[in-house]
């Protein structure tokens, strides 16, 4: 097990090397001239110059990109063009915001997505079955933008059941403030691990060992949850790491029409400025989160189920 963890980790550290090398050079591959976008075109040639040196913009890429590892293996991002602050600082002040939404949808999608899967599945071709079924597809398409729009003038701007802007004060304001978003990123993701389990659990009950249980007069329930459920439930585990980066990526949209502080709000304001060293810091932060959580994922897949230990 320790051997498959370190061989684990050791991918994810090449991944995210990979990754934001590959950001690295994408953002600086944008066309225009970022010291005018982030200074504006009234700015001397004196103070474009003094930036351009301040952000090695002058020199070769290779030079931006050995600066750039440099500094992160010291624990420094940069500094903010604008405020003068740490990247560090900013990036990790609205870290928390983002993270609070990720798992508070991918927790309450999950937990809902595994009972109803569970449930068609012990109750195969019936009318709860085909619910389930029409429910799951309905909601694996409908896109978490638009149900965040429609979820917001329902709920916050006709109901007023829910506020529609900010991020609240204090654990119960905070988690008031969650609902909406929360339940926009999440409703997609209850259909897909409902449909995932459900078809996990029916290749599952069809087992040799399924079938001893049953002979050995164990109740159907006790075999749905201390058996079936168990395996059935290895292939959510992978899915809900893979799916933090996937909500990521939503919890730009959300941030957005929420108008919630956060890691997506904060690089679409950076690439608008063309603010390089908060841009590279969140990206950097999104993807490190996105590689440990999916490495994560799979250590403990391979816990709950050993033979995944011996597949690479």
């Amino acid at each position: 097990m320790l051997s498959y963890t370190l061989k684990r980790f050791a991918l994810a550290a090449l991944i995210l090397v990979v990754a934001v090398t590959v950001m690295f050079l994408m953002i600086r591959a944008v066309p225009g001239n970022p010291v005018e976008i982030m200074l504006g075109p009234r700015a001397t040639p004196e103070l474009q110059a003094k930036l351009t040196s301040e952000l090695a913009l002058d020199q070769p890429m290779w030079r931006q990109l050995a600066l750039f590892y440099g500094g992160l293996l010291r624990g420094d991002l940069g500094v903010d063009v604008f405020s003068g602050r740490s990247v560090t600082d900013i990036v990790f002040e609205q870290l928390p915001y983002t993270l609070h939404l990720i798992f508070l949808s991918i927790g309450w999608s999950a937990i809902l997505g595994v009972a109803i899967g569970a449930y068609a599945a012990a109750h195969p071709n019936t009318l709860a079955d085909r619910v389930v079924a029409t429910l799951s597809v309905s909601f694996v398409a409908a896109p978490a933008f638009v149900v965040a729009l429609l979820s917001l003038l329902l709920f916050a701007v006709y109901l007023r059941w829910f506020p529609a802007i900010g991020a609240g004060e204090g654990f119960w304001d905070v988690l008031y403030h969650l609902v909406l978003p929360a339940f926009a990123m999440g409703l997609s993701w209850v259909g897909y691990v409902a449909r995932l389990v459900r078809a996990s659990m029916l290749e599952v009950l069809g087992e040799s060992h399924i079938r001893t249980a049953r002979a050995f007069g164990l109740s159907e329930r006790r075999i749905i949850g201390a058996y079936a459920l168990r395996i059935a439930i290895l292939p959510v585990v992978t899915v809900i790491g893979v799916g933090m980066g996937f909500l990521l990526s939503g919890a730009v949209f959300t941030e957005i029409v929420f108008a919630r502080p956060g890691l997506g709000k904060l690089v679409i304001d950076s690439i608008t400025t063309r603010n390089y060293p908060i841009v590279m810091g969140a990206v950097l932060v999104s993807t490190g989160l996105f590689v440990v959580s999916t490495a994560l994922a799979d250590i403990i897949n391979a816990v709950l189920d050993p033979r995944a230990r011996t597949e690479n």
